[in-house]
């Protein structure tokens, strides 16, 4: 979730349904594919799945949600990519669109390395070009509005996630006879101690909705996850951006105060407990927390029906806290070794978390393969498979771009009265959905 413009969107007609067809439940819209890994012998079972939001205000908005599955990338059999994009702001759906058709080219295109030498550096340079093409792109508004991204890159027996946002990639591990959840990428919000940290060195003030409107103690922190606004990002002088969330691509009114493109790249090695990983956007995240997603994988011997029970359930917790869903998207990517009819790790006891057996079965023969067109033209390009890398965890502060608005001159208290017209305000989530009123000027 993310910001004060008010993110998600409403499916047309106004009801919550699959982006391939039917409503939360039963496999709905859920694809299926498969891809070996011969350099590491393993196969990936993957499933994909898109539910719009709901939005009784705003009918026939579309899907601000967008992924990408890309099997041999680059033309490399043991290459495969899995991101998932949230778009937020008037113009989400076309910069997460944008995002997903960006990001492979430029991950291929890095300047400074290779994505077989250093896929963490790989994806810090294509997650900035893709910010930059983004501000200059003439059919994409990026001012208010941007995506978070995050990607998962199986690279022969490494996986590499890149995350910007709060967007979440998670995996499932063997642990002591039983599937635990292993966090794959940091969700990048004002809740973090050391973002707080980042963007208030760059100017940026933490306040909630509530502090703003001069309801709480401006200086107080203590915010809670579940209850009232979020804390947001905003600038010294001005009611904007507003965004709940300290890292993105795009929000180009948002980067003079450190909202930022930089992502944190996470590798491991997948090992035999590793049994399958997730990659979702914060519609999932936000009533569920990453074991309890990953305890619904274990269960579930298909991750077609995987990708539907969660959902289904992340639907069913949205509407009993609020009277709209979030857009959701989640992929399910099970790891299994090719020798073996089970996932990797199988010839363990067959144990969720919770104790309840975790649903094994063999791998159908001929699944298809699922490689969205934009990702096609990829296929024909070389690549080998990427060494594992560090976690990179770096603190950085960058200037508004050259085109900044708020940088030229006379614009700066225009954009933020038109700003405030934008922004809008919901108790209890990262949108803003009521018009923000202010009872005093701000000031620092």
């Amino acid at each position: 979730m993310g910001c004060a413009h008010g993110k998600c969107c409403l499916p047309r007609g106004g009801q919550g349904r699959a982006a391939g067809g039917g409503l939360p439940g039963g496999r709905g819209g859920a694809t299926l594919g498969r891809a070996a890994v011969p350099g590491a012998d393993l196969v990936l079972e993957y499933a994909t799945l898109t539910v719009d939001g709901l939005y009784p205000d705003s009918p026939g908005r579309e899907s601000q949600d967008a992924h990408l599955v890309a099997t041999r990338f680059a033309g490399d059999p043991d290459l495969h990519l899995f991101a998932v994009f949230d778009g937020h702001g008037a113009s989400g759906t076309a910069c997460a669109a944008f995002a997903r058709d960006a990001l492979p080219r430029l991950l291929l295109a890095s300047p400074s390395s290779s994505l077989a030498a250093d896929p963490a550096a790989a994806f810090r340079d294509a997650m900035a070009g893709v910010n930059a093409e983004m501000h200059a792109a003439a059919g994409v508004d990026d001012s208010m509005s941007g995506t978070t991204a995050v990607a998962a890159l199986v690279a022969g027996a490494a996986l590499h996630v890149a995350n910007v946002g709060d967007s979440r990639a998670v995996a499932g591990v063997w642990r002591e006879g039983r599937v635990a959840c292993e966090d794959l990428s940091w969700d990048q919000t004002p809740f973090r101690a050391d973002e707080r940290a980042r963007v208030r060195a760059c100017g940026a003030r933490v306040m909630s909705v509530e502090q703003v409107e001069g309801a709480r103690d401006p200086d107080a922190e203590g915010w809670l996850a579940d209850e009232g606004d979020p804390p947001r990002v905003w600038a010294r002088d001005g009611l904007y951006p507003g965004t709940a969330f300290t890292r993105s691509l795009g929000d180009l009114a948002a980067e003079g105060v450190g909202v930022i493109a930089d992502p944190e790249v996470k590798s491991v090695q997948i090992s035999p407990s590793h049994l399958f990983f997730v990659v979702a956007s914060d519609g999932v995240f936000e009533f569920l927390s990453s074991q309890e997603v990953v305890d619904m994988v274990a269960m579930h011997p298909d991750p077609r029906d995987a990708c539907s029970a969660i959902a289904a359930e992340s639907y069913k917790l949205w509407l009993e806290h609020e009277n709209r869903t979030d857009d959701i998207t989640i992929i399910i990517v099970h790891i299994r070794n090719a020798q073996n009819s089970g996932p990797a790790g199988s010839e363990k006891a067959n144990c969720s978390s919770t104790g309840a057996p975790i649903a094994l079965h063999a791998v159908q023969s001929g699944l298809p393969v699922f490689v969205p067109s934009e990702a096609n033209h990829l296929n024909g390009i070389a690549a080998t498979p990427s060494s594992s890398s560090p976690t990179e965890r770096r603190l950085s502060c960058v200037a508004p771009s050259p085109t900044h608005p708020l940088l030229e001159e006379g614009k700066a208290s225009e954009a933020s009265r038109s700003m405030q017209v934008e922004w809008h305000s919901k108790e209890g989530g990262n949108e803003l959905e009521q018009p923000l009123q202010l009872q005093r000027p701000l000031s620092c």
